[in-house]
């Protein structure tokens, strides 16, 4: 019998799951029979996006599971996101519905707004201007915000929340939103802590969502002489210390701050060894340390809108 995930609360009543499956750089062709193998490990939380490119194969396998009877569409935790060309108010219900005709669903769980900042306008994914750089479009993320609030209201969606965004733009969107976002998506792991931004959206009643939760190894753009999380001597000593890999230490450390997490692989062996964190706690001195681990080492910048008006990392938190 797999262990049972733990639910986080949040201000709507709808419960999150606080691990899942994340989906980003999942390959067609894998993703399938990844997200078939942690529906039986005992995974119930699928974190999806349009821009991922893989949504009919996470269906796919969606599918499979609840048609063999081992999952029903209730049992299951599905979140997409909003891409940042479909910021406007007008295109927010139609990429929604793309993404469930995508995914084979009449529901998501949770649809979040990807970033803060808007893209042109188009179904060019990263669209550029004629100098080659991104194209940017000057909708606003509260009028997005107000369309969320739309699909919402509908039933399309349980829940809405945001992703990437900074302490600023949240309590400017909390000025003019009628619904509290259920969670904030953002990096977070020991090398980029962010426990200011964590503690504000606690005080908000806004959970967190940990991506890239194992530092993203396997993102395109790593360079050979940054340093790889996982194979931190500080993280491995604790590791050792409680009979665990590197990789449950730092999921742990998520769950123990109350963050929801969403760890990816492809690999049997890995989905299961992912999900092996149920059986030990992490002491409060072990929390601690990995505390002061925080260097800023943000490793998805977003480097092309760093000129837009929304971009979220220029701010301190």
């Amino acid at each position: 019998m797999a262990a049972k995930v733990p639910n986080v609360q949040t201000k709507a009543g709808h419960p999150i799951p606080i691990f899942g499956l994340g989906t980003w750089k999942s390959k067609p062709g894998e993703v399938a029979q990844a997200v078939k193998d942690a529906i039986d490990i005992g995974y119930r939380h699928f974190d999806c996006a349009h821009v991922y490119g893989n949504e009919k194969e996470v269906g796919e396998g969606i599918k499979t599971k609840i048609a063999e009877g081992v999952v029903t569409r209730a049992n299951l935790f599905i979140t997409s996101k909003l891409w940042n060309t479909y910021h406007r108010p007008d295109m927010v219900e139609p990429a929604l519905r793309k993404t469930l005709s995508n995914l084979g669903l009449e529901y998501l769980d949770l649809y979040l707004v990807h970033w803060p900042f808007a893209l042109k306008e188009g179904d060019e994914l990263f669209p550029v201007d004629g100098s080659g750089k991104a194209a940017f479009s000057d909708v606003d993320y509260v009028d997005t915000w107000k369309a969320m609030e739309d699909v919402n209201k509908k039933g399309l969606t349980k829940l809405i929340g945001i992703s990437n965004f900074n302490k600023r733009q949240i309590e400017r969107l909390l000025t003019n939103a009628t619904v509290v976002p259920a969670t904030n998506q953002i990096e977070c792991h020991p090398y980029l802590t962010q426990l200011k931004l964590s503690e504000y959206c606690k005080s908000k009643g806004i959970t967190i969502t940990a991506y890239s939760p194992l530092g993203s190894p396997d993102r395109p753009w790593a360079k050979p002489e940054e340093p790889l999380l996982l194979e931190d001597p500080k993280i491995k000593a604790i590791a050792q210390k409680y009979n665990k890999t590197s990789a449950q230490v730092v999921l742990k450390y998520q769950v123990q701050r109350g963050h929801i997490v969403i760890p990816k692989s492809v690999t049997k062996s890995r989905i299961q060894e992912n999900f092996n964190i149920w059986d030990f706690e992490l002491s409060d001195a072990d929390i601690q340390q990995i505390n002061t681990f925080d260097c800023n080492g943000r490793i998805c910048p977003y480097i092309d809108a760093t000129t837009h008006k929304d971009y979220p990392f220029s701010d301190e938190y």
